[in-house]
Order: structure tokens, then sequence, then C-alpha cells
């Protein structure tokens, strides 16, 4: 370990790994952590069950969600099971009209299509009534899930690492590694070819990313193959999309997957059908595929419209009424139901406070919420489950519906609820300016940027690592951008080292900062660009914190 840079040591160690071979399997090009799929519990049964209806020639139904997760997690079982039979159908149910998971009518309207079996994707753990119906039809059901199972598991074959009697080692899959160990299962019972499994770990990793799932363990190892996948853009569909809005012979990364084509898929499932999405990865046909793009791209310009318009008016709810509170429940009865999770998200990290959007429908109310660290949502709502006619969720973001008359006593269970937690831990609304390490602005280089990029990728508990650099005085101050809402500057620091400093989308919220104040520490990550040819780096602010001297 004695060739390996200090700071990229200390990085790993941080992150809990210190033995060499730990090192070595996180820093692998190959990375070699994943299990066999019959780990999984009824992984067996599941198997036998579609191969044997395969073998009848009968309609299997693949049954998805409508974010990223469940889209990709559709599209993968779709393509690799047509190499085994046509008799193949998919249903991602509406947003609007049907909700998450399985639903009645929906399975009524599979089984009219002669469907035999149905294979749930990325939901179905707490589907009891839903799975009793479809058996009552004479439907076989095969639940393939990785949310939390919090009451009695449905009575069909489930495969979910989280059931407490599976022994899986890895329990944080996302709903699309799930399906990826179930087609790695049917692979190997089938003989298919190796070539099968390679063809989906594009949409692993765009899928795992999306439903920001950890990326450790097992996570890495498929998201790590999975962007190489990406990356040869060998698939009609994926090719036209990146080509539309990715940046130009830029190599796609854990963040432009999140920040670029998991909005663009989430976009339809929001403002149209989640069909689209499907149907763009899963057809080959050119103008199938270029109309679909064109209605992701769309699709995400009307989100982006709609999610500014709606953020901006519950800014001045929370400012005009709810500023005091320590949860943010807004009631926002017009918000459109498509885009209140990304708002409510948004109005969190303004705040540091768990916010909740409320939107209705007659005399239902939906609401949709986000929280900080320290305050898990799902079980400060979980104490009000009588309420709620429908209710999931995990630590950081939950969803419930619930009849109006009923939403006075959740406001007020919940101002009770937050005075307790607030009591017992009077700090938990401060501000959190952790970083992985100090470093001055001589030891910010190419080189380090370079080798940063060996930690990737980055995502939910691998963080891009984040720097502190102490008493930076800035020059060259610029404002780009529409309405000036990008920063850049150049930044000395007292060891005389000098750095290109770049702030987006946050430059008027620090622009009196920056000019009451001539010393800042600015909180960052390292970026290396290549630019005619040449490489150059950059410091990214996340956030910038002022010394105490002030500008005359």
């Amino acid at each position: 370990m004695n060739d390996i840079n200090p700071v990229i040591l200390k990085l790993l160690n941080k992150r809990g790994i210190f033995n060499e071979d730990e090192i070595a399997e996180f820093l692998s090009l190959k990375p070699q952590k994943t299990y066999d799929p019959f780990l999984l519990l009824n992984m067996e049964a599941g198997v036998d069950l579609i191969l044997s209806t395969i073998e009848k020639g009968e309609k299997i139904c693949i049954y998805g969600d409508y974010d990223a997760d469940g889209i990709t997690s559709v599209c993968l079982l779709m393509k690799a099971l047509s190499h085994l039979t046509e008799n193949l159908v998919y249903y991602i149910p509406s947003r609007f009209d049907e909700g998450y998971g399985l639903n009645m009518s929906a399975i009524e309207s599979i089984y009219n299509d002669g469907v035999k079996l149905v294979v749930t994707v990325d939901c179905g753990s707490t589907s009891h009534e839903e799975v009793k119906f479809a058996k009552e039809l004479g439907l076989e059901v095969i639940i393939t899930d990785h949310h939390n199972i919090t009451c009695a598991i449905p009575d069909c074959i489930v495969i979910n690492p989280k059931q407490s009697d599976c022994k899986y080692p890895f329990k944080q899959l996302a709903g699309v590694g799930v399906a990826f160990k179930l087609l790695q299962a049917i692979q190997k019972k089938a003989n298919m070819p190796k070539s099968v499994i390679m063809e989906a770990l594009d949409l692993v990793a765009v899928g795992t990313i999306g439903d920001v799932a950890p990326l450790i363990d097992e996570n890495r190892t498929l998201v790590k193959y999975g962007l190489k996948e990406l990356n040869k853009l060998e698939k009609k569909g994926m090719k036209e999309l990146a080509n539309v809005i990715c940046r130009k012979n830029e190599k796609i990364n854990s963040e432009s997957v999140a920040f670029t084509i998991v909005p663009h898929i989430n976009a339809v499932g929001r403002m149209l059908s989640a069909d689209t999405a499907a149907e763009l990865f899963i057809s080959d046909d050119e103008k199938i595929i270029a109309r679909n793009v064109n209605k992701l791209v769309e699709s995400n310009k009307e989100r982006k419209e709609i999610q500014e318009e709606t953020y901006r008016h519950c800014v001045e709810i929370v400012d005009a009424h709810l500023s005091k509170n320590k949860f943010l429940l807004i009631c926002a009865p017009d918000a459109h139901e498509g885009i209140a999770g990304i708002v409510a998200g948004k109005i969190k990290e303004k705040y540091n406070k768990p916010t909740v959007i409320v939107t209705t429908s007659g005399d239902v109310c939906k609401g949709t919420g986000r929280s900080i660290e320290g305050i898990n949502i799902y079980e400060l709502l979980k104490n009000f489950e009588d309420l709620f006619i429908k209710f999931g969720g995990h630590s950081g973001a939950c969803g419930f519906s619930m009849k109006q008359d009923d939403f006075k006593i959740l406001k007020t269970g919940i101002e009770d609820k937050m005075e307790e937690i607030f009591k017992s831990d009077p700090h938990i609304f401060d501000e959190n300016f952790d970083f992985d390490m100090e470093l001055s602005e001589q030891d910010v280089t190419v080189s380090l940027g370079e080798l940063i990029e060996c930690l990737a990728p980055f995502g939910h508990q691998n963080k891009k690592p984040t720097f502190c650099i102490n008493n930076v005085k800035h020059e060259k101050v610029s404002f780009m951008g529409d309405e000036g809402i990008h920063l850049r500057f150049t930044g000395v620091d007292l060891a005389g080292g000098m750095l290109q400093y770049v702030l987006f989308n946050k430059a008027k919220e620090y622009k009196d900062m920056i000019y009451a104040y001539e010393n800042m520490n600015v909180l960052g990550t390292i970026e290396v660009q290549t630019w005619n040819g040449a490489k150059r780096v950059q410091f990214i602010v996340e956030k910038l914190i002022p010394c105490e001297n002030r500008s005359m």
C-alpha cells in the first residue's frame, strides 16, 4: 500500500476500507464482489415457475413501477426473456390514475389479456389483497422487490433480499438489481449465453443510480460494469437518448446518469406515461426511438418549468406561515403530483427540515415527503399509520394518501413528535459542514483529480470526496448563465496557491457574502476538464463559509 497516494489512502480509510484486499477490490477496474443469485430466498422456485410457464407457451406479464428503477427493471426482463419466448407483455401503472404497486383493476386487465404469470419488479412486497385477488382469478404471481417489508408477506413466491429469513449477503440491491439476479439465475438454469447478462448491465447501472441505492458492495460492482456497457452505446434507444441529452465526446459517469439520464426517464412517468421510456429501451424501431426520445426531452422541459413554479410557490408559503415549524407540512392543493417529491427535496435542502408537499383530489389528500439526515421520516409518519389509506417509504422519503378530514390530526401529531425529537437533540437542525479532509490550493492538481476518479462510481454512501480549502482570497469574480445564477472566481490561499473556483446555481445566494468578505473557507470537489486536448483542474464549490475579516 506504500505506492498509494496518501490522500487516496485517507479517503479509503474514511470509507471504512483498510486492508489490502478491500483496497484492491475498491480500486479495481474489474471488481469481483458479487453473489450467487440462488442465495436469494425462493429464487429456485421462481426460476422454475418462469421456465415452466415458458415451456407451456403461456403468456407472462412483467409488472413494474413508473420510475427509473421500475422502468429499467421491466425493460431488462422483457429484453432478456424475449430470447426464450414471444409470449411476453409488460404493465406499468399510471402514477396519477393507479398509483404505486399492484392494483385490482390492472390485475383484472392483465388476466383478460390471457396472461398466466405475473412477475413484479420493484414492487409488490405488501400487496396481500392484490395477490389474493390474482390467485382467485387463476393467475400465478412472482414478486421481485427490494422495499422494506413491514408486515406479513403475500401468499406467493417472493424474491426480496429484505425478507427476514433471506440469507442473501447484500440487502441493499435496487429493484433492478433483484431483477438482474433473477436473470442471472434464469441464464444459468436455461443455459442462455452469457452475453444476455452483459447486455443487461447498462440498465442495471441506470436503475441502481436512479433509485439512489448505496454504491457499495455488489451495487458498486454492478454499476461499475454497467457504466462500461453504457458507454459502448450499442443499444439503439440508449444511444439516441445519450446523443441528444449528454455532452458530446464525454464519458458517461454516475453523475451524468443521475443528473441527466435518470431525470429524463422519470419525467415521462411524471408528466405523460412511463410506457414511453419503456418502449424507447425495448424497441429497435428507429422511428419509435426518435419519437420517444423527443417525448422524454419535452417532458423533462415541462417538468422543470412546473417544478420551478411550484417551488417558488412553496417557498412563499413557508416564508409566510411555516418558517418556525420544525416539520414543513406544505398544503399545495394544485401542485402537480408528478413533481411533488422533487419540490419536497428542494425545500428540504433550502430549510434543512423534513418536508412534505400535500396535494388534494376530491376528499383525499396525498403527501410526498423528503427528510434530513437524523430524522427517519418513514418511522416518524408510521406513528400515524391508522390515518393513511396508503403509506410507504424509507428513512429519507415517504408517500401517503389519506382523507382530508384527518389531516388536522396528522398535523398536530407530527408537531408533537417533532418537539420530542428536538428536545432530545437540540442540534438536529444545525447545518452540517462535513468534509473529507483539508487541502491547500497547491494540493489541488490534475494528477490528484484523476486519482480521485479511481474511487468512482460516486453516489449514495460513496459520495465524491469533499474538501475544505481555508482562507481563500477571491479575485476576478464573474457571474455566468441566465440571470447570473453561476459564479466563477480565482482564489489565492495563504500558501500562495492559485485555483479556479466554480459555483453552480447558487450565485445569488452567495452574492452578498462575496462582496462582504475578503476571505472565505470553501467546501467542494475537484474536477478535471479536458479543453482542446489540454487538461485543467478546477474546484466545484458546494459551500462558502465567510472568515471573520470583512472587505472594506
